[in-house]
């Protein structure tokens, strides 16, 4: 029974990690929170991939910063914040799995293979 009840709850894990990807349309924005930083993602498809726009800052008086990346299918891209010592990191992550692009949410798992995920 035990066992059972493990292999439940690790089930509702797991898909509850693939819930919490959400799924990014062309032009269409994200709100984004690491840490102190807030900001948002889009990205539009371009013939060389799906560009990918990150803005965030610490707050409204401070200068943001962008990051750009153009991902092709089965990239991925991480934005991580340190905190501090012997504390886990803010993570961010966006992958391209086919046409696809998905956003990762900070305090989740990070994705495996988001085609297997979402077809179980």
């Amino acid at each position: 029974m035990t066992k059972r009840s493990i292999a439940l709850a690790m089930g509702l894990l797991a898909m509850t990690g693939a819930a919490a990807a959400s799924d990014l349309k062309p032009g269409n924005g994200h709100s984004m929170h690491l840490g102190r930083f807030n900001g948002a993602v889009y990205y539009t498809v371009e013939k060389d991939g799906y560009r990918v726009v990150a803005t965030l800052a610490s707050g409204t008086d401070e200068q943001p910063i962008r990051f750009v990346s153009t991902l092709e299918p089965g990239q991925r891209l991480m934005i991580s914040v340190p905190q501090e010592i012997g504390q886990p990191s803010v993570d961010f992550e966006i992958v391209r799995d086919g046409k696809a692009l998905f956003v990762h949410e900070p305090g989740i798992a990070p994705l495996g293979n988001v085609s297997a995920e979402l077809r179980e």
